[in-house]
Parts: structure tokens; sequence; C-alpha cells
């Protein structure tokens, strides 16, 4: 384990191998969950540019993109 993070709001843990393999488990704002993985043996290459347009709607002036607002029955969690 490299670093431990037991902050209240945005807990997360961050392990990494001797030969550099690295993962982060992170559980960030109303529950979204992220889990990265780094490996030592890939290379870098650059991403394509996307070939479909974006399907939902942002303003041109919106400063950060709004979360999801789709409900899904199998996913999306019920308020309590």
């Amino acid at each position: 384990m490299t670093v431990i993070n037991n902050d209240v709001d945005v807990p997360a843990i961050y392990a990494r191998t001797q030969d550099g393999f690295q993962v982060a488990l992170i559980v960030a704002d109303k529950g979204q969950v992220h889990f990265d993985v780094d490996s030592p043996c890939v290379r870098h290459s650059e991403v394509a540019d996307s070939t479909s347009r974006a399907t939902a709607f942002l303003a041109p002036d919106a400063e950060l993109i709004p979360r999801p607002n789709i409900h899904s029955d199998f996913w999306s969690a019920t308020e309590s």
C-alpha cells in the first residue's frame, strides 16, 4: 500500500507492486467508484478522436459537465 486516504467524503486506497503495477480505488461524490489500474508493460499511445457525436446537450458556456440524469432500474440507486 502506498497511500490510504481516510477522508470522510472521498476515501481512497492506492497500491503498487515491486514491478510497477499500480491500482487505485476511490469512492467519490455521490458514491461514484473509480478503479484505476496502471501497468508498466504497455506503451503510450495516442487516443483517437471520437467518431460519434455526444448525445447529451451541453451548453457552450458550461464550466462543468453535468451529472448524468438517466435512471436505470438495474444500476440506479433509490433515494432512502
